[in-house]
């Protein structure tokens, strides 16, 4: 069995308020676990992997994951209609416009798809930067 490297060795370093927030704030964008992972990999000058965040980029996701629910909320209500509709046999009418409308539902579903893998593909590629 292989020996942990076993630290018992502690550093003291006292910091003022902002140096502290300054210093968590750097570590929170950080892929580092903890605060001393951090602290070591500065001190011994180790790479530090570093979240790159392209605020435009967040922005355009929060609003396309927004759509993305508010088209599936539709779709669904659209369907709930669509096959309640359906369920009606006293009017003629009522059948035909369900019958008809079946075509934009189509239409509407397919673009809903598209939407999602769009945003799908997009999330993946934010995902590798």
């Amino acid at each position: 069995m292989g020996r942990k490297n076993v630290r018992r060795k502690w550093l003291t370093v006292r910091l003022s308020e902002e140096e502290e927030t300054k210093l968590n704030k750097f570590y929170k964008q950080t892929t580092c676990r903890d605060l001393s992972e951090y602290a070591r990999s500065i001190l011994l000058k180790k790479p530090v992997h570093i979240f790159y965040r392209n605020q435009s980029a967040d922005d355009f996701l929060t609003e396309m994951i927004q759509l993305k629910k508010e088209l599936n909320a539709i779709g669904n209500n659209f369907n709930q209609v669509v096959h309640k509709l359906h369920t009606l046999d006293n009017d003629w009418e009522v059948k035909s416009w369900a019958i008809l409308n079946e075509i934009h539902k189509d239409r509407f579903l397919k673009k809903v798809s598209e939407v999602q893998e769009k945003l799908s593909q997009i999330h993946n590629l934010w995902l590798q930067k």
